[in-house]
């Protein structure tokens, strides 16, 4: 096995995180996966959630990402997400209000594909504020 991953984390605004890790855990489009040195090459899409790393001293560090892109290669873990930040600075109020608006867009089609649609994100919002619960986030 190689001696860690190399991970960086990139969100429209900045390049968040750019270092060797010891392992990462991404909330990849079928799931939660990890990630460690010699990993096969793989491309998926993320879910919002929270990425796990862990660094080379064992210490694990969460980031909380939304939408995006994983790119497993050779050279290592990119996350290219549409939001990414550190824990701390993850808002369950703004989760709530994206619930919120949900729910009226949901009421407010009679079209199923939409309904399906719209109640998969619902459901994936309130899975993120239940893992936040368990992750220990700050609430805001």
């Amino acid at each position: 096995m190689a001696e860690g991953v190399k991970l960086e984390i990139v969100s429209p605004e900045r390049l968040l995180l750019s270092e060797t890790v010891k392992s990462v855990t991404v909330p990849g489009a079928d799931g939660y996966f990890t990630v460690l040195g010699d990993h096969a090459p793989l491309m998926t899409t993320l879910k919002p959630g929270f990425v796990t790393v862990t660094d080379n001293a064992n210490v694990a560090h969460i980031y909380y990402v939304r939408g995006g892109f994983a790119d497993v290669s050779p050279e290592g873990l990119t996350l290219l997400a549409e939001e990414a930040e550190d824990v701390k600075h993850f808002d369950r109020n703004k989760i709530e209000g994206l619930i919120a608006a949900g729910l009226t867009a949901l009421q407010a089609t009679n079209v199923a594909e939409e309904q399906m649609r719209i109640q998969e994100e619902i459901d994936s919002w309130r899975n993120l504020l239940l893992e936040a619960t368990s992750t220990a986030t700050p609430a805001h």
